[in-house]
């Protein structure tokens, strides 16, 4: 597969090759479905927590005698019946995260480049580089190019003004390659990957 590289100011750099096996699978949805899941399932804190019984700071002591009241019987006042008392069966401190295998998640990240290639939202730029950190002046720049929402992925190492620059602009994310990932790819409308990205994923897929 063959794309256009571009630079910042919109002009043509030449040409650059995508490896198919990269950029050219036919995507499944499934695989997307089960990376994106893992990812959020992840990120999840899992702090959320309720008292239980014992945890309750209450007189242990029996409400009333057993027999003889015509209520029913009751031995704690901790309980979840009662107003104060502990929540049964309530959420608990825990992990959210679950396994997947590692060539699944390799194969995900392969299928969501080629979904954006395949439906022609993948941008090659020559390099991100800008002489000023000027979020008015980027803004201008991604109007002309047609960005409205992006991910953008640099080489290892991020050029520091367009990443300034990019900071305030809500529908923009900067990435380095390291840390590219299925979901920022899919919930943005483009994906622009410079030449040292994409070589970089060359290598990453080798």
């Amino acid at each position: 597969m063959k794309l256009d590289v571009i630079s910042l100011d919109g002009k043509k750099g030449g040409s650059i090759d995508l490896d198919d096996e990269i950029f050219g699978l036919d995507p499944r949805a499934d695989i997307l479905q089960r990376m994106v899941r893992y990812q959020l399932a992840k990120r999840q804190a899992g702090t959320h927590k309720t008292k239980t019984r014992a945890e309750i700071s209450r007189t242990g002591a029996k409400m009333f005698r057993q027999k003889g009241t015509g209520r029913a019987r009751h031995g704690s006042a901790r309980v979840g019946v009662f107003r104060g008392g502990g929540r049964a069966f309530g959420p608990v401190v825990r992990s959210h995260a679950h396994d997947l295998p590692k060539k699944v998640r390799a194969l995900a990240l392969k299928h969501a480049l080629s979904t954006k290639a395949k439906a022609s939202d993948l941008i090659i730029l020559e390099n991100t580089e800008m002489k000023d950190a000027k979020t008015k002046a980027l803004l201008g720049t991604l109007g002309n190019l047609g960005f409205s929402s992006a991910l953008v992925i640099d080489g290892a190492d991020v050029n520091g003004n367009f990443q300034m620059a990019a900071r305030n602009l809500k529908h923009l994310d900067v990435l380095p390659v390291q840390g590219i990932n299925v979901y920022d790819i899919l919930r943005r409308e483009k994906l622009v990957l410079t030449r040292a990205a994409v070589d970089a994923l060359k290598e990453r897929f080798k």
